[in-house]
């Protein structure tokens, strides 16, 4: 399969959009969000795993807190790895970048190998959707925790998500995908306001959920 066409967009507003294949996959504004799941993910500190590079937002929150010994992110698309080099040259050196599908790539987490995991790699619409494989790996990423460890989803949104969004969903399905994997959650709102050209989100302003699981 060949690579998706993979671009980085900066408009006259500085507004930030990565794009894949022409889809939005992250944009700028998502910012305080991702350094609020990052902050709730690794509360107790330790070493980290993140399935999605993006933009680098949470990856940089992550590795550059002082209680961080090591921070791991798996990317598949050496494109977006390319990018995130150019604009972060000197990155943190607890972390580290690994090109690799990750639905291959979790066969070989070793157990309770981790304190939290940050899943928001950017998924075809029906991959996200996709029970089975969902029942496939989520077992994988819990062993791989430790006692006490997190796992953090992409953010959710309140409101009926659009067509164009892939893997943008409400809180509550969110919670259908993966309370049943662990033994609680913290759930908190935020406000969010993305860029007057955001096609993934109900609404340019409205209502954000960061969801924290924990394995006890």
């Amino acid at each position: 399969m060949s690579e998706p066409d993979i671009t980085l967009v900066r408009d006259g507003n500085g507004d930030v959009t990565l794009y894949i294949d022409d889809i939005q996959a992250m944009q700028g504004w998502e910012r305080t969000l991702m350094w609020r799941s990052a902050d709730l993910l690794c509360e107790r500190g330790g070493e980290f795993l993140e399935v999605g590079l993006g933009l680098g937002y949470s990856a940089l929150r992550i590795a550059e807190r002082a209680d961080t010994f090591r921070h791991t992110v798996i990317e598949k698309h050496p494109k977006v790895i390319e990018l995130f080099r150019a604009e972060h040259p000197d990155p943190p050196a607890t972390l580290e970048i690994v090109q690799a599908d990750f639905f291959d790539y979790v066969d070989t987490l070793a157990p309770d190998s981790y304190d939290g995991v940050f899943f928001d790699p950017e998924l075809p619409k029906e991959l996200f959707e996709d029970r089975g494989l969902l029942d496939d790996f989520m077992p994988k990423i819990v062993r791989a925790l430790r006692r006490g460890g997190t796992f953090v989803p992409m953010f959710s949104l309140d409101g009926d998500v659009p067509e164009a969004a892939t893997c943008t969903a409400s809180a509550a399905v969110m919670l259908d995908r993966y309370l049943r994997f662990f033994d609680r959650v913290v759930v908190e709102r935020h406000r969010y306001r993305a860029y007057a050209n955001t096609v993934y989100t109900p609404g340019r302003v409205g209502d954000a959920f960061v969801l924290c699981f924990t394995k006890d």
